[in-house]
């Protein structure tokens, strides 16, 4: 069993920056692919980033995201990070974080991964 524990999520002013973190349990943490995603209120879950188990030799963005965030990971430390810049109001949502086992195909459907944190909470006021 895999344990998630996100942080960093906050309130920040449009143009503002945070850096979420997302604290993994298990040995097993570099072999995962992992993910984060959003939801903001009355809106399906999306995918925002991704990250290969591969020591992170390939990342996905959302292109909503792309220019403005940036997805690394600390395999030593069992941790996956999201660092957001020039965050906007519609970035506002709670963000999760999400570890995909070896053998999937693909990383931008919250269906494809195996193990989700509880979410921690982003707000961007204009």
């Amino acid at each position: 069993q895999v344990q998630l524990v996100e942080s960093g999520g906050g309130l920040v002013q449009a143009g503002g920056s945070l850096r979420l973190s997302c604290a993994t349990s298990g040995r097993t943490f570099s072999s995962y692919t992992m993910g984060w995603f959003r939801q903001a209120p009355g809106k399906e879950r999306e995918f925002v980033a991704a990250i290969s188990w591969n020591g992170g030799s390939n990342t996905y963005y959302a292109d909503s995201v792309k220019g403005r965030f940036t997805i690394s990971r600390d395999n030593a430390k069992n941790t996956v990070y999201l660092q957001m810049n020039t965050l906007k109001p519609e970035d506002t949502a709670v963000y999760y974080c999400a570890a995909e086992i070896p053998g999937r195909i693909g990383v931008r459907r919250a269906s494809q991964y195996d193990y989700w944190g509880q979410g921690t909470q982003v707000t961007v006021s204009s």
